[in-house]
């Protein structure tokens, strides 16, 4: 399983917290999610990109990452923001039907402990996984927030690890 966090969140700005117990969550629009990262694209997130009217053109790069072809979303030189970000309203255009991993954040999943007090593994479908949130997200602990379980992070994170590993060169050609 990949450690969802590291390549979509770079360590100097996600500060990991264990997520043991359900949080509150309410994005705020703070806007520090949609810059500056890498946002890895399923073909499963290429095909409903490409099927609402997206041109593959304008928002698909890809990236070479130990001899794996990646999908991402692209960015804007001017910010490294998001191309569907909107920096006027800080708003996804794209949010009901944003990647699995943009699904994910502010929550992170890895096969292996980070060394953070306090983390503990947690059993999902037979794996051992360590879950974090970002605590430097504003939207985390929002008293409007939707309570999120540690259970629907795993299931997105494995849901994620399987669609990243079956998301081939091939396949996404086929879509395109």
């Amino acid at each position: 399983m990949l450690n969802i966090g590291y390549p979509f969140w770079p360590s100097m700005r996600f500060k990991p917290r264990p997520f043991i117990t359900p949080v509150r969550f309410k994005c705020l629009f703070c806007l520090d999610c949609c810059r500056g990262r890498h946002v890895y694209l399923t073909v499963s997130d290429i095909k409903r990109l490409v099927g609402s009217g997206h041109d593959p053109q304008k928002f698909l790069t890809f990236s070479i990452e130990g001899g794996n072809i990646r999908f991402v979303l692209s960015v804007r030189e001017w910010d490294l923001g998001c191309i569907f970000h909107d920096p006027g309203t800080g708003k996804c255009t794209i949010h009901p039907i944003r990647p699995l991993i943009c699904r994910i954040y502010p929550f992170m999943v890895s096969k292996r402990p980070l060394g953070v007090e306090g983390e503990e593994p947690v059993q999902y479908k037979g794996r051992m996984l360590w879950l974090y949130y970002d605590e430097s997200c504003p939207g985390i602990n929002s008293q409007e927030g939707e309570v999120i379980t540690p259970e629907e992070i795993a299931e997105l994170g494995v849901k994620f690890e399987e669609e990243l590993s079956r998301t081939t060169f091939e396949d996404v050609i086929k879509v395109l």
